[in-house]
């Protein structure tokens, strides 16, 4: 029985003008157990922003159980139907500061209020607070994305901002797949070349399967065969857009596309999301950003069968004759029915993007256990409740996930009162092993948001000089939370710099045979 080497999870396939990190296999050196019993599973947290909200009443379920359990969502939901049971729909939520297209935008994952004459968010978002506490045990700290804006404020900072460092700084977005593809792949120093990148490390990565199990073999191969398969997508968007640019006849979009965005608006939004899952499998980073667009987005959805005019005009539903200030002055509709019909379509055709993406992250089984999507919690939502009211309340919000065993997914939410925001963040960071006293205007986490039997415990923890009074805190809830606190004192992540491959490993060479045989 061949004895097999435990590599290090930073273990890297590399070469010049190459470098790709490995998903979860079983070779790797095990991740310290909770209780000697489980191992330790990793956790991701992703935010999913849209613009412009939603008409009122599209985003509650048709069909709920007794407990609250998600049976049937509505018309306007359907493309997320599959996934009832890995998602929470939680209502009443709202934002008590920072709303409307700039200030909610900018505010949505810091929950403060937005000063624009100091262009202040009111603090660190909550992406980049989780960023900094997990981006050393990854290649990137985060993911800051977006697809291309479209329409007059294109270039408002406001409207393109979710995240912002400690310092009050917008963090720079990425708004190309290559360049998402080459930030996880090609390291800045690698030189140019327009080889896969699979291609320059075939020696690492054939030697690699010699000594590993058969699992991991086959999660190898479904890993390198996604790569490459991506890499070839990227290629064919590229030649399309630039085809595109020469001959108009070839799309009846009103703008001609940037070089390096695809004409194409879904396969644009797919590879990007194919982008964050590759992030997340790779381990690459753990904590990603999306804006599916900014914050007043103005892009028409003309594409679409039966839709027209751009999607801020659709959102202000409320007057249908095409002359308002926030239409284009060639389009109209014949009713005000027919126009939130449109709007609503819009808000169809973002879910059923998210579908892909959640089907995607649910199809990755991972060896501690779970898939991608189990092992990740992601939001998913807007910064305006009805479009046409222009208001705070009731903002469209989705949890996708399981956060690793610590959400209790597959069930609607209901609460009697406005629900903030930010208490969501806060239990997000708390699920991530980042307890915080507060954040934004919340001061506790979301205690529905529990699974049953999890360990994370909804108050705040007690400071040492506090006493904990009668009531507050049962035994079972206090034990688990001295527990985390211990694990959390331990080293729980022995990681170095990145590590190369073991000595067993022959070197890449530029002069080996380009074809991949899994």
């Amino acid at each position: 029985m061949t004895t097999r080497t435990k590599i290090s999870r930073r273990t890297m396939l590399r070469s010049l003008g190459a470098s790709i990190a490995l998903p979860l296999l079983d070779v790797m050196s095990p991740l310290p157990t909770f209780a000697k019993t489980q191992p330790r599973r990793i956790n991701r947290i992703a935010y999913f922003y849209f613009p412009n909200g939603i008409p009122r009443g599209i985003w509650h379920p048709e069909k709920v159980g007794a407990n609250g359990e998600l049976l049937r969502l509505n018309e306007w939901m359907n493309p997320l139907q599959p996934f009832k049971s890995d998602i929470i729909i939680p209502t009443n939520i709202w934002t008590p500061k920072g709303n409307g297209h700039g200030a909610g935008t900018a505010t949505w994952l810091t929950g403060q209020g937005y000063n624009g004459r100091e262009v202040n968010a009111g603090g660190i978002s909550v992406d980049q607070l989780a960023a900094e506490k997990v981006g050393n045990e990854t290649l990137l700290p985060s993911l800051e994305l977006s697809s291309k804006g479209e329409g007059y404020f294109s270039n408002s900072l406001p409207r393109n901002t979710i995240s912002w460092s400690k310092t009050g700084i917008p963090l720079t977005r990425e708004i190309e797949p290559r360049a998402v593809f080459d930030r996880m792949f090609r390291p800045p120093s690698g030189g140019v070349t327009n080889r896969s990148v699979m291609d320059l490390v075939i020696a690492d990565a054939k030697s690699l399967r010699k000594h590993v199990s058969t699992a991991d073999q086959h999660r190898l191969d479904e890993y390198f065969d996604s790569i490459r398969a991506l890499e070839k997508r990227i290629e064919f968007a590229e030649k399309q857009t630039v085809r595109i640019k020469v001959d108009k006849a070839l799309t009846d979009v009103l703008t001609r596309p940037t070089e390096g965005i695809p004409s194409d608006h879904q396969e644009y939004i797919r590879l990007m999301m194919d982008m964050i899952v590759l992030a997340f499998w790779s381990d690459a980073t753990r904590v990603v950003t999306y804006m599916l667009d900014h914050g007043q987005s103005n892009r028409y959805f003309n594409f679409m069968d039966g839709v027209k005019g751009t999607w801020h005009a659709l959102s202000h539903y409320g007057n249908a004759s095409g002359m308002t200030e926030d239409d284009d002055g060639m389009t109209s509709w014949d009713s005000v029915e027919s126009k939130r019909a449109m709007y609503a379509e819009v808000t169809r055709w973002h879910h059923r993007q998210m579908a892909y993406l959640l089907g995607k992250l649910k199809s990755i089984e991972e060896p501690q256990g779970g898939t991608l999507l189990d092992n990740s919690m992601l939001l998913y939502g807007s910064s305006l409740g009805d479009g046409d009211a222009h208001d705070e309340k009731d903002i469209p919000t989705l949890i996708a996930g399981s956060g690793g065993g610590t959400l209790k997914p597959g069930r609607q939410l209901k609460f009697d009162s406005r629900t903030d925001l930010s208490r969501i963040h806060l239990s997000f960071l708390e699920r991530l092993g980042i307890p915080q006293e507060s954040f934004g205007t919340a001061d506790e986490t979301l205690s529905e948001l529990r699974s049953w039997g999890s360990v994370w415990h909804h108050r705040r923890p007690a400071l040492p000089s506090q006493k904990i009074q009668s009531g507050d805190e049962s035994p079972h809830s206090k034990t688990c939370r001295h527990v985390k606190a211990s694990l959390e004192r331990e080293s729980i992540m022995e990681y170095g710099d990145f590590s190369p491959l073991p000595s067993f490993f022959p070197p890449s060479s530029a002069n080996k045979s380009p074809e991949w045989t899994p």
